[in-house]
């Protein structure tokens, strides 16, 4: 029986996440696709509902362009400040773990060595991997054990808030297109099927990336995209046909 080498001893399979920033991943994940859905739903709803009580351009291009520009910036500072307020949390719970490792090593190593304890390992096993650990990096150990932080994933609400910008005005800028390059007849078919096509890539992009079920995540994407196109539309085409507008 052959033993593994220390090099071959760990190996990682290729579809788990062993390294890389996994909260990182996550939270661009969260950012882009929401960003791009919101954006995608969003100005098609509004350039649909103007289409289905007017048929001026300039009103549709003019509607469509506050709603990209206007839920860009409403996205990026909404993404700003939910990212800055888990940052600013996540720092002050850092500098707790670090000043309490210099206050009071030997209680925080048997504290460590505690949560090991309870996590399965002997007594003497736990004591063992919490001194080995607190030896390499204390503070690491106690972040990844006490809080499951990582003190290098520590979030950035600049990248959150450009994500999000960037990925609503690319999702955004698609039923824009839609409903203003075909002609008149055939503008809102085209936008509908323009935006279904989209959510549905988002969907298994979002899926494929989170690694959860496609064929549920597309289906909840497209389903309220549709809703939503279709609601806003019958409320434009009344108010177009009573003269409201």
């Amino acid at each position: 029986m052959t033993t593994p080498s220390s090099d071959s001893a760990f190996a990682q399979q290729p579809h788990e996440p062993h390294s890389g920033s996994l909260a990182g991943r996550l939270n661009w994940l969260r950012a882009g696709v929401l960003g791009a859905n919101d954006g995608i739903v969003s100005v098609a709803a509004i350039v649909v509902g103007v289409a289905g009580a007017s048929s001026s351009t300039p009103a549709i291009l003019a509607a469509g362009s506050a709603a990209l520009i206007g839920g860009a910036v409403s996205m990026a500072l909404g993404e700003y400040v939910s990212v800055s307020s888990q940052r600013d949390s996540q720092r002050s719970l850092i500098e707790k773990e670090r000043t309490e490792l210099k206050e009071d090593p030997e209680g925080e190593l048997a504290e460590l060595a505690g949560l090991y304890e309870s996590r399965g390992l002997t007594p003497e096993t736990a004591h063992r991997v919490a001194v080995e650990l607190t030896e390499k990096d204390a503070l690491r150990a106690h972040l990844a054990m006490e809080l499951n932080i990582d003190e290098d994933d520590v979030v950035s609400p600049w990248n959150a808030a450009g994500a999000s910008a960037l990925a609503f005005l690319v999702g955004g800028i698609l039923p824009l297109l839609a409903i203003l390059l075909p002609p008149e007849a055939v503008r809102v078919p085209v936008t509908f099927v323009v935006v279904i096509l989209a959510l549905a890539a988002t969907g298994v992009i979002g899926a494929r990336l989170g690694g959860s079920p496609i064929g549920r995540a597309t289906v909840r994407v497209v389903v309220g995209g549709a809703l939503a196109l279709v609601a806003t539309f019958v409320v434009g085409t009344l108010l177009g046909t009573a003269g409201v507008v």
